[in-house]
């Protein structure tokens, strides 16, 4: 019986050794992360393809929440290298990340994005404030001094400027950091104009400034921004919320919602007078660079002039750089493998 067991020990043995060896060998980087951020870094990832010697990374579109999650999970080959986010860790994802013991971790800031609303240009244009959006999309707005559920179904019942026609919003889910920076940068400001909201406490302000609407008017999408920019092409009435680049990218068929009477467009972004604007980062694994080929490598291509900088090429896709002295900072940040500390977030 002890022969039989030490037998099947050894065995036991010998398959956990050849599984851990065959993940030591993963030799291919894995990113996960924001939807948004996802066709930055495939441009960035096919570069590096192309050019370094290594293999192209292997890239999945998971949402900044999701893959916060994933990333946080641990260290090894099991987990990802890199997450795409399009917001900055939360303090809460950090200490999930460290209670895992993912301690080291290296932001890289890319460049900023606009958050857009836009609809198909066979639709009708319009100009919205962010008072506007949140009476639009908020699940409660106050009326004669109360909180009631959103009444408004038209555009035009939330101000009689606007078309008459059904309010239909399509966006992200609440795994989305587009979400996450969309509710901040918009809905709660808009929130704030009206004397109702400076009225509560926190949790109530919460609460009643970062909901949205679940009524129908506002229809969660998925991750995939490319087919909310189908759904638009296809129901001119409708609208959409997604990264700036996205509209960039499809200019012959969409239009961009004014927000404070302020076009969404490249320059507006990068001088700050389009107001809901974020910026876009990468955040890598430290313990895993030195065993994941090529780690160190990609940061180099992703930080470099050539990619991120005022001309580069991830410019012509949509990316709206970051000022000289920004990039300078967050490309040293990145080749010297700086890791975050609490103190940061």
């Amino acid at each position: 019986m002890l022969k039989k067991t030490l037998a099947l020990a050894a065995v036991a043995s010998v398959a956990t050794v050849a599984v851990a060896g065959a993940a030591q060998a993963r030799d291919q980087i894995r990113i996960v992360g924001s939807s948004t951020v996802y066709p930055f870094t495939t441009v960035v990832a096919e570069n590096f393809g192309r050019g370094s010697g290594f293999k192209t990374p292997i890239i999945e579109s998971t949402g900044t929440g999701g893959g916060f999650k994933l990333f946080c999970a641990g260290v090894g080959t099991d987990h990802p290298d890199f997450t795409n986010a399009s917001r900055p860790i939360k303090k809460s994802e950090f200490d999930d990340c460290a209670k895992n013991g993912v301690t080291e971790i290296v932001e890289l800031r890319v460049g900023f994005d606009g958050l857009v609303m836009s609809n198909s240009k066979k639709g009708t244009p319009i100009s919205l404030t962010r008072a506007q959006i949140f009476q639009a999309l908020a699940k409660e707005v106050p009326v004669n001094g109360q909180w009631v559920a959103n009444p408004n179904k038209k555009w035009s019942d939330v101000d009689a400027s606007l078309p008459a026609i059904e309010i239909e919003v399509l966006g992200p889910p609440p795994t989305s950091g587009t979400r996450d920076s969309f509710v901040e940068l918009a809905l709660e400001v808009g929130c704030n104009a009206f004397p109702e909201a400076k009225a509560l406490d926190k949790a109530a302000h919460k609460e009643k400034c970062q909901t949205m609407r679940e009524d129908g008017a506002f229809v969660e999408a998925g991750e995939n921004d490319n087919l909310i920019v189908q759904k638009l092409d296809s129901n001119p009435k409708a609208f959409g919320i997604f990264g700036f680049s996205f509209l960039d990218q499809n200019g012959d068929k969409l239009q961009g919602v004014k927000v404070e009477g302020v076009e969404p467009t490249f320059d507006t972004i990068a001088s700050g007078e389009y107001s809901v604007s974020r910026p876009l980062q990468i955040y890598a694994k430290k313990a895993h660079a030195g065993v994941i080929p090529g780690m160190k490598e990609f940061l180099a291509e992703y930080a470099s002039d050539k990619a991120m900088g005022a001309d580069g090429y991830l410019g012509d896709k949509g990316l709206v750089p970051l000022p000289a002295d920004q990039a300078a900072k967050y490309r040293k940040n990145a080749l010297d493998l700086v890791t975050l500390t609490a103190g940061d977030i």
